[in-house]
Parts: structure tokens; sequence; C-alpha cells
């Protein structure tokens, strides 16, 4: 059995050696280690007219979305805050094209700060994670933890927006799908019954939801094409989820992460192909929803 080594703190803002720069190296190396998820480097030190330079701006592979990325070493102060907002409102005017969120990294992140910030979150898209160094034996690692994620966004349906218009069977048979695939959100129906049986389908201007006595309760929502129907589950990705989905080798849409959604498209005869997958998943979905 090898030897318990407990771990030394060490505050980089303090340190003469371990300075930003250094752990702007770190990050531009594997902006992985953000935990942000599959994320490569566009740019650093990225020159901001009139308003001094972006830390890093790093991006989704997939999603192709964009972080602005601001480092401060030891405690999160206003002008930080300002400075990551502002960078944030630079970059997405200058590149519309591209979905973006701020995240803000600092060593100590007060409990002042987050009362501030999530004043913003939500009409910002904005990141906390703190950063902490460690000293274990002969060597310095660097350990990131998200204290404040960015807002989801309730559905539309549950926010009573205009997008959750009520609308009928027949609309979604003759202008957006047809009977077959509007048929499919039946059958998903009956598959999500099981967890609930007193679940109906709302139909709304731009998806098929879900309602319970009345009310909406939309964990998974369905959205009928001309060829095949596109099912959203409510749910946080993770890579159990994944490998549900690669495994069954459902056909996937790109992550949304501003709704929390996983997308996947079905075509005929998928739902009965892929019963037992999509009925896991959507038991998880609904799990979700409900705690």
């Amino acid at each position: 059995m090898s030897n318990y080594l407990k771990p030394e703190r060490v505050l980089l803002k303090l340190h003469r050696e371990f300075t930003e720069k250094w752990v702007q190296d770190r990050i531009a190396e594997d902006p992985a280690i953000l935990g942000l998820g599959d994320l490569v480097l566009r740019d650093r030190e990225r020159i901001q007219p009139r308003a001094g330079r972006l830390d890093l701006l790093l991006q989704d592979t997939e999603t192709k979305r964009r972080y602005e990325v601001e480092l401060q070493l030891g405690a999160t102060d206003e002008a930080h805050i300002i400075r990551t907002i502002e960078y944030w409102d630079i970059e997405r005017q200058r590149y519309p094209q591209y979905d973006h969120c701020a995240v803000l990294v600092a060593e100590d992140i007060t409990s002042r700060f987050l009362n501030v910030v999530s004043l913003f979150n939500g009409t910002v898209p904005l990141i906390a994670i703190q950063m902490q160094a460690y000293k274990v034996g002969e060597h310095l690692t660097l350990v990131f933890t998200t204290v404040m994620d960015e807002r989801s966004r309730g559905l539309v349906d549950e926010d009573e927006d205009a997008e959750a218009a009520p609308t009928d069977r027949a609309y979604w048979e003759q202008s957006k799908g047809t009977k077959e695939t509007v048929a499919m959100a039946d059958h998903a129906l009956e598959i999500v019954r099981d967890f609930d049986p007193t679940l109906e389908l709302k139909y709304n201007k731009f998806y098929i939801g879900l309602a319970r006595n009345g009310q909406p309760f939309n964990f998974v929502t369905f959205r009928p094409k001309k060829v095949h129907m596109v099912l959203e589950l409510k749910l946080k990705k993770s890579e159990e989820i994944d490998a549900i989905i690669d495994e069954a080798g459902l056909d996937t849409l790109e992550y949304n992460k501003g709704w929390s959604q996983y997308r996947l498209r079905l075509g005929k005869g998928d739902i009965k192909k892929h019963a037992d997958a999509l009925r896991e998943l959507m038991k998880l979905a609904f799990e979700y929803r409900a705690g």
C-alpha cells in the first residue's frame, strides 16, 4: 500500500515563480482542466478595443461555443467582474455567429462576489471557477472547481412565453410534421407513462411537450419534422448518458447547453428499435425533472 502524502495549499498570488502567466500557460496547454468540456485554445492575451486584453479565448470542439476566460490570482474584486463581462460583451458583438459564455477563474471567490454576480446570471451567461494550487511532494497541481454554473433557462412552456402558445395536433400533422412523425410522439408517450400514467401530450407552437394534471411537465419534448422527429431530453451532460446513447447507436444532434438538453433524431421505427435505451434515458430525465 502506498504511503499517504498530505497536499500543502499554495497561494499563487504570494508566489514569485508560479505567476498568473504560469497558470495561463497551463490552461492553454490543456483547456480541459477547467472542467468545461472538450475545449481548444483560440487565442490568448487577445486585444480588446479600448479595454485591455482577454486572458484566454477557448472554444468547444463540438458546439463551437466560445468561452471568454479571465484569470485572477487572489480574491475576486469588482474591477475583475466588470472586465470579464465587458470582454464577453465585446466578443459576442464582434462574432455574433457564436454562442458566448463569460468565465471567471480566481483563487478566492468570496460570498460577496457570488451575491453580486448572481444578479447578472441568467442575463449574462457567467461561470465562476475557483482555482486552488496544492504542493504534493515536489510537484504542484491545480484544482479547478465550478462554484457558480451558468443558470439554465427554464423551458418556455414553464415561463408562459409566447413561443409556448398552445395549438393542436392538426397544426403539427399539417404544418410542421406528418401524421407518421407526430405518431412517434404517441409512441414515446406510451414509454413515459410507465413512470407517470397521468402524463399527456401538450401541443405548443414550437414543440410538443408533456403535461401532468393540466400543468407543463417537460422533462422530454418532441419536434416532429417531415421525415423524422427530434426528441429532446432535459439532462445535464455526463459521460454516463453519453455512453447510453453511443452504445445504442442513436443519432444525436448538438447538445444544447443553454437549455441543458440532449437532442436525438429519430426516424421511422427508431423508437421501437431503441426502446430500451430510450426508456432508460427518459427515466433519467423524469427523475432529474421530478427531483
